[in-house]
């Protein structure tokens, strides 16, 4: 019999939990808001939706704005928050790889910065009425921040991690300070808007608007779950992996697309939510180790189950206030991390 590793039973124990755990807070979300709606009928109120024929969806055991409340406000910005933390956690863990940097996360890249500018953008030149033509906006800037970094990182044909590193840094500087002037010199009805989405936030989320996250996300899975081993190997650098049959250039360079794709269409729906993509894969990595096929599972609910959690918040402490998302994802989630660090001696 083979034995179960640490990391492995770790893993067993984690990927159950959160995914419980993700479903509890969706509900818990739903259920939350002005609305009074209790637990059961938020659960009641989406399983009506879900499936025809349902009795308490026409007897009158629900008002039309309970089930409004639920079924077109708050499913939609749990789910979406899901989603995003999902795409950000993902994309950080893919990042830490491609540079071989704990540090790395998924605006190091200055696609998120791009994002930023072009949601900017859109908001200064009057375009920005409809939600779709925001989104739109910061996915094609993200884009164009994707396409530079990728150029002015290469060299010789290839990516380094250096390169890769110091054109993101460059170019998320660049793409900031235009974000700053257009900020600073548009009218003051655009100011709120544009730093409303520099600082993240799902309030606006409708469930067409969950479709492009999650249609990245699962490329993104699909394209992990297609390549653990060429990722574990990356880990132990460029030399082994190479030694090993894998094709070092080829894997970064899809690795790197991967992360930006997600990240690009994370941030185009939620705008500038930080802290998520750096935190949650090392949590997950000082929790479950290195390995991509135990890795990834826990990250992507980790993810999810961070950023739901985050958004409930952010809409509860302060009511009616709501704190940007970008806010509470970092006021919470580094203590967290720090005592997380600190109590395991450093990261595997």
């Amino acid at each position: 019999m083979r034995p179960v590793l640490p990391g492995r039973r770790a893993a067993r124990l984690l990927i159950p939990l959160l995914a419980i755990a993700l479903v509890a807070l969706l509900i818990v979300s739903v259920a939350v808001g002005t609305v009074q709606v209790s637990l059961l009928d938020a659960a009641r109120l989406i399983l009506g939706h879900l499936v025809p024929g349902m009795p308490w969806m026409s007897d009158g055991s629900y008002t039309v704005l309970q089930d409004t409340a639920v079924w077109q406000f708050r499913l939609p910005r749990a789910l979406l928050a899901a989603v995003v933390g999902a795409c950000l956690a993902l994309a950080g863990a893919l990042l830490q790889v491609v540079v071989r940097n704990p540090l790395a996360e998924p605006y190091i890249l200055g696609v998120s910065a791009g994002a930023g500018l072009g949601a900017a953008s859109s908001i200064v030149l009057g375009f920005a009425a409809a939600t779709w033509v925001l989104g739109t906006s910061a996915f094609l800037g993200a884009l164009v921040a994707t396409i530079a970094v990728y150029f002015l990182s290469r060299r010789r044909g290839r990516i380094t991690p250096e390169r890769l590193i110091l054109a993101g840094v460059a170019l998320g500087a660049l793409f900031s300070a235009l974000t700053s002037y257009l900020t600073i010199t548009t009218e003051a009805q655009n100011v709120y808007g544009i730093l409303f989405f520099l600082l993240g936030s799902v309030s606006a989320a409708t469930l067409s608007s969950v479709i492009l996250p999650a249609a990245a996300l699962l490329v993104a899975v699909v394209f992990t779950a297609a390549r653990t081993r060429p990722l574990n190997a990356l880990l132990a650098g460029d030399a082994v992996a190479a030694g090993l049959g894998v094709d070092v250039q080829r894997v970064r360079t899809q690795t790197l697309v991967v992360a930006a794709l997600v990240t690009g269409a994370a941030v185009s729906v939620a705008g500038g939510v930080g802290f998520v993509g750096l935190v949650v894969p090392h949590i997950a990595r000082l929790l479950v180790g290195p390995d991509h096929r135990r890795l990834v599972p826990v990250a992507l609910l980790g993810g999810a189950v961070f950023l739901v959690a985050a958004d409930l918040l952010s809409r509860t402490v302060a009511q009616p206030t709501e704190v940007p998302l970008g806010i509470l994802t970092a006021v919470t989630g580094a203590p967290f991390f720090l005592w997380l660090l600190r109590r395991q001696g450093g990261v595997k």
